[in-house]
């Protein structure tokens, strides 16, 4: 396989986790990113904690779908994360009606 071929095919990995990402953030209500990863969840609970000095925080998420390309199902019940920098978590805006 070709460095060329790769390319192709992780750029095509990540058009169709665009695509699944445009059809299902309807389902959720927050959108939640970490260092490391972005997540759709409907259930967020951030907690600052503290240790030996240092301030870290353990993020719980429920009903989740995770931003992966390598992930073979990104649907999860939960999710747990330990991170030491911030977390940015935006509740995503419903419409009182929906277009077919």
């Amino acid at each position: 396989m070709s460095t060329q071929d790769l390319e192709n095919y992780e750029s095509d990995l990540e058009l169709q986790l665009f695509r699944e990402y445009r059809d299902v953030v309807g389902l959720f209500t927050y959108v939640v990113e970490t260092d490391r990863r972005f997540y759709l969840a409907n259930q967020v609970d951030l907690q600052p904690r503290a240790a030996g000095g240092e301030v870290f925080y353990e993020l719980n998420l429920a009903d989740v779908w995770v931003w992966d390309i390598y992930r073979a199902n990104r649907f999860v019940r939960s999710v747990r994360v330990v991170t030491f920098k911030d977390v940015n978590i935006e509740e995503l805006n419903k419409p009182d009606i929906s277009l077919p």
